[in-house]
């Protein structure tokens, strides 16, 4: 049988002692690690959430600055061409002008040569048509 005497009294005031020195020794400063360790993680979580919207949103100011220099490259390069049209328009055109001079030039010196090859043949035919009407007829004129 168990019987109650001072015994249980003391046994009882030594496991209070015990759980107390236990509590301060051991419960406390692990609890205190798991605490500091608890604000880690969610400090570092709360930093990862913050970098990771970051990213995001670096991502999504590359991809619009991106397509941004694209649609202005595109814009300048359709300008280049637009420029470079005009140019060759107009190097085309005064090639025109110089081709349709140089071809009225050639026009005239044709014209003016065949001026003066006619201008010849007339100055010839008399004496062709002298020296055709004495062999014709076998007799000087």
């Amino acid at each position: 049988m168990v019987s109650v005497d001072g015994s249980f009294v003391i046994q009882m005031i030594n496991f209070l002692v015990l759980l107390w020195v236990l509590n301060l020794v051991l419960y406390k400063p692990i609890r205190g690690i798991l605490l500091e360790r608890k604000e880690k993680i969610s400090d570092l979580s709360g930093r990862v959430d913050s970098i990771s919207t970051d990213l995001t949103e670096q991502e999504e100011n590359y991809k619009s600055g991106l397509k941004q220099a694209r649609s202005e490259g595109l814009k300048k390069k359709e300008a280049f061409v637009e420029d470079a049209s005009e140019e060759e328009k107009k190097i085309i055109d005064s090639i025109n002008k110089k081709a349709q001079a140089n071809l009225a030039e050639i026009k005239q010196q044709v014209a003016d040569e065949t001026a003066q090859a006619q201008q010849a043949l007339e100055d010839e035919v008399d004496a062709y048509a002298k020296a055709i009407g004495e062999k014709i007829l076998g007799r000087a004129c």
